[in-house]
């Protein structure tokens, strides 16, 4: 986002993410934080989907690109982290994420580290 853009937030509840072919691509920021990761790793596999199936079959959705921060206390309370991981690997660009850890003591693996803010 920049300076004076328009944004929609939504937390908790029911929301799914459904573009429809022809609409307008977005640009989506999720923020997961602990086990909320769930929903939002649904969505994120959805568009992982739909970029899979646009490049082999030339589908007509338009899609933006996705942004996960995704905060927990450990590395080892990431969930789906190597999935996330292999999400980036295979959409550079499209997909991305940022972890974000509060309490970890012990070393960061080197995959995760150039992926990590925290203490």
């Amino acid at each position: 986002c920049t300076l004076d853009s328009e944004v929609a937030l939504r937390v908790g509840g029911d929301f799914f993410f459904d573009p429809q072919p022809g609409d307008s691509p977005v640009n989506l920021v999720l923020i997961a934080g602990g086990v909320g990761i769930n929903p939002l790793f649904s969505i994120l596999l959805h568009i992982a989907d739909l970029h899979g199936y646009q490049e082999g079959k030339g589908n007509r959705h338009k899609l933006g690109t996705v942004k996960l921060y995704y905060s927990a206390k450990n590395t080892s309370e990431l969930l789906f982290k190597k999935n996330i991981l292999g999400l980036m690997k295979a959409f550079p660009g499209k997909i991305t994420c940022r972890f974000h850890v509060t309490q970890q003591c012990s070393q960061i693996c080197k995959e995760l580290q150039p992926h990590i803010t925290g203490k």
